[in-house]
């Protein structure tokens, strides 16, 4: 069967748009902080616990969404998940005062949180056979143009509209909701596990895809796919899984979040703080794609535990304070490491678990790699209000690479489908 490319490439397309403003988001409060600390009159700690609190509503988003996305269907959440972050980010450019700027950032992040476990379970559902990563890497390179998108807009629209424009841009995905209702196909093993095969027959056919054979002994609900996760096969992996997404959420939000504070206790002006921010989102970019597609011919293990080691070896390397242009090769390739790296385990993750579990497994993955995501910003803060030179905070975040890496080296090979299931994997 031949797979119509325009179906397939609207759920890359309408996917890597919305993620491209969970991006954005992650760039935009580093990229205000500055601006923040001299408006609100607030120290490093209070605004890496600020940072944290868009963290905190990520965690319970990612669990809570991802736990009940196979049962309302992953297009909808998906389209809630848009209207919901969007409506509280631009909210937030009239916050009067930074604790009602911290709960709706908290609240934006219950959406956002919400967004990534369910874009990254229908792309890789579609991907074609044998392009999971590349397909994967492609959707996610959004995430890279978002925070691009912040670093660039931010270097001219600060200083001359403020701050407060930067949230507002943040709201764009709303714009995309009409799109995403028209073109975006619901899941197939969604339909498949609600009993709904004559709409998943139908839906099958117009994509030119195989609709996927899942026979289950009894009915499954999300407390069957939860316990999925910790069942014999996939325990310890579940375990390490977690430990390494913790290991890369800590290291992309500290990095983001504090590098172009970070460049300027380094004496650069702000603008260079600021570009180096850009590289590092564009390294990010470029590595996914390659890393995507070296996954894909080698196996995902082996190149997320070289990432991991890129990163810590990249931001060993920025504190010994290198030239101006190594500090620029370096940001790129730390970039790479960081959310190349989360891009990458994340499709780990997703193909990790069998289909009927997998919007669950990836969304208690990045919601216990939440936990990581809240301390970057707060433990960067934190080593930078102590009065420690600022290249502690590049060697926490190499020595947090160095857990990661452990952990995704010792992931054990997956039960590739539990007892009494029966799965026939599609071809494209």
């Amino acid at each position: 069967m031949q797979l119509n490319r325009g179906a397939f490439w609207s759920v890359v397309a309408l996917c890597a748009f919305a993620v491209a403003f969970d991006g954005y988001d992650l760039v935009v409060y580093g990229t205000t902080v500055p601006s923040l600390l001299a408006g609100w009159h607030i120290g490093p700690a209070q605004a890496g616990a600020i940072g944290s609190y868009a963290l905190i509503g990520m965690l319970f988003g990612a669990l809570l969404v991802g736990t009940v996305t196979d049962l309302v269907g992953r297009r909808r959440i998906l389209v809630l998940c848009m209207v919901w972050f969007s409506v509280c980010t631009a909210l937030c450019a009239i916050a009067p005062n930074p604790e009602v700027f911290g709960l709706l950032r908290f609240v934006a992040g219950i959406g956002l949180g919400g967004l990534m476990p369910t874009a990254a379970a229908l792309v890789v559902e579609y991907a074609p056979a044998g392009k999971h990563n590349l397909t994967y890497a492609m959707m996610q390179s959004g995430y890279a143009v978002g925070g691009i998108l912040a670093s660039a807009l931010a270097i001219p629209v600060i200083p001359a509209l403020g701050w407060q424009v930067m949230y507002l841009i943040g709201a764009a995905p709303v714009l995309a909701v009409p799109f995403a209702l028209r073109w975006l196909p619901e899941s197939l093993e969604y339909l498949v596990l609600r009993d709904r095969t004559d709409e998943a027959a139908a839906l099958a056919t117009r994509i030119g895809i195989e609709v996927p054979a899942i026979s289950l002994p009894e009915k499954r609900n999300w407390l069957s796919a939860l316990r999925e996760l910790a069942a014999p096969g996939y325990r310890l992996g579940t375990v390490l899984l977690w430990l390494a997404s913790f290991s890369a959420l800590l290291m992309v939000y500290g990095m983001n979040t504090w590098l172009p504070q970070i460049m300027r206790q380094a004496d650069f002006p702000l603008g260079s703080a600021l570009s180096f921010l850009l590289v590092f989102n564009l390294g990010s970019i470029i590595g996914s794609v390659i890393g995507g597609r070296a996954a894909d011919l080698l196996g995902s293990k082996p190149v997320v535990a070289v990432s991991f080691l890129l990163a810590a070896l990249s931001i060993a390397l920025l504190a010994a304070r290198p030239s101006t242009v190594a500090i620029y090769l370096l940001s790129a390739v730390a970039g790479y490491g960081t959310i190349g790296t989360t891009n990458l385990l994340n499709v780990f993750v997703t193909r990790y678990y069998p289909p009927m579990s997998r919007a669950v497994g990836i969304g208690w993955s990045l919601g216990v790699g939440r936990l990581g995501a809240v301390l970057g910003p707060v433990l960067g803060g934190l080593v930078l209000a102590s009065g420690a030179s600022y290249v502690w905070n590049f060697y926490l975040f190499a020595a947090v690479a160095v857990i990661g890496l452990v952990a995704s080296g010792l992931v054990p090979v997956a039960r590739r489908a539990p007892a009494g299931i029966r799965l026939r994997e599609r071809t494209s």
